[in-house]
Formats: C-alpha cells, sequence, structure tokens
C-alpha cells in the first residue's frame, strides 16, 4: 500500500491512517529530509524485529534512531543536557542531523544498546513529523537502505522503486517525493561534542 503526502500540507485523514497502523504495532516506510526509512513504533519490538530482517540483521546489531516531533519531545527520552549541547540541538533541529545522547529511564530496554544511547533524530519534513505527533510517541527508523547493499541512488530515494520492492514487506510506504541521497550527519554528545559521520548537515557547526 503507497499513499502520497505533500511536505508543507500533509493530509490530516491520511496522516491518520498512517498514524493508526503504527499504534497497531505496524511498519512504514517514511521520507525524512534524508533518506527514506523504515520506521515503527517504538512501543513495538515486534516491529523493531521487523525492521531488523528487512534490513538484513540482528535486533541486537541494529542502529536505530529515534524520530521525534520536536526538540521537546526529544528530551523526554535523553538525560538532561548541559547548556552548550542544548543550544547545538536547539540550532540543528529541525534538521539532517542525528544525534547520539545518553538515553533516560523513559527509553524501552528493547531499544537500549549496551552503552545505553540513543540516536535522536528530528527531520525538518512535516510529513514525518505530524505523523509522529499523531502516534504521540517517537517512532524507531533506520534507512532503507539493506544491509552492505551498495545499489543504484534511486532505489533508495524514489518512492515507486522503493515500494516496487518493499510495498508488499510492510504495512505501507509514504510517499514524500524524491528523497535526497546522502544520510544525515552524525554528532556523538555523550562525551563532548564529535562528529562521527559526515553528511548532508553542515559540521561546521
Amino acid at each position: 500500500m503507497i499513499t502520497k503526502l505533500y511536505n508543507g500540507n500533509p493530509n490530516v485523514r491520511e496522516v491518520r491512517r498512517v498514524a493508526d497502523l503504527l499504534k497497531e504495532g505496524g511498519v512504514a516506510i517514511l521520507p525524512t529530509d534524508t533518506l527514506y526509512c523504515f520506521a515503527c513504533s517504538m512501543q513495538h519490538k515486534h516491529a523493531m524485529e521487523g525492521i531488523a530482517q528487512l534490513k538484513g540483521f540482528k535486533l541486537k546489531q541494529a542502529k536505530y534512531s529515534m524520530l521525534c516531533a520536536s526538540l521537546s519531545q526529544a528530551s523526554e527520552y535523553v538525560r538532561p543536557m548541559d547548556r552548550d549541547t542544548f543550544a547545538l540541538l536547539k540550532q540543528c533541529l529541525p534538521g539532517p542531523y542525528t544525534f547520539i545522547m545518553e538515553a533516560s529511564g523513559n527509553v524501552p530496554r528493547h531499544l537500549l544498546n549496551a552503552n545505553r544511547t540513543i540516536g535522536i533524530r528530528v527531520p525538518e519534513n512535516d510529513i514525518t513529523r505530524t505523523i509522529v505527533e499523531e502516534v504521540g510517541v517517537p517512532l524507531v527508523c533506520t534507512s532503507v537502505r539493506p544491509l552492505g547493499e551498495e545499489d543504484e541512488p534511486e532505489n533508495y530515494t524514489d518512492p515507486d522503486l522503493i515500494h516496487d520492492r518493499f510495498g508488499g514487506r510492510v504495512d505501507i510506504v509514504v510517499d514524500g517525493g524524491m528523497a535526497d541521497a546522502e544520510p544525515s550527519t552524525v554528532i556523538d554528545c555523550t562525551d563532548g561534542i564529535v562528529l562521527v559521520r559526515q553528511g548532508k548537515g553542515p559540521a561546521a557547526l
């Protein structure tokens, strides 16, 4: 199943339909401000396991990020930040960044890694942020590119091609237009501020 939504003015009825599927434990493919991503509610471990199978790895090996509707929502799931870190996140979000933070007690145990850290995303994409807001809790996400695969970029940026490949294996694909082939910039904020991966977001912060 595929549905078309427009960034800047997503249809409320379709947003609710996608959100209801996610609340029930479904898996969706959503647009962001970088790559398309697999996404599910953070409350449904079995949906996370389904995404791991789609990516080709075991759940314990997964490197999921948490999609949030706002910095305010993200703050509920990370440990208190110092002033400089908060200022950095406020400057960059919404935007094409993943910030690695220490997780708070609000993060479900099945989402925690050995370091008890979590990647935080607040994409500059009205479609996905509105869906997250409608779900009421953050979504767990990872890019649609399967582990170890190098393929033509359009296979992971064109929603029609993504639907052709994964439409029968997820509950819904949200067509938000052509995606950017460049991933998010990853910044580790657990011990100072360290650039982990240069992506779409400028690193000169």
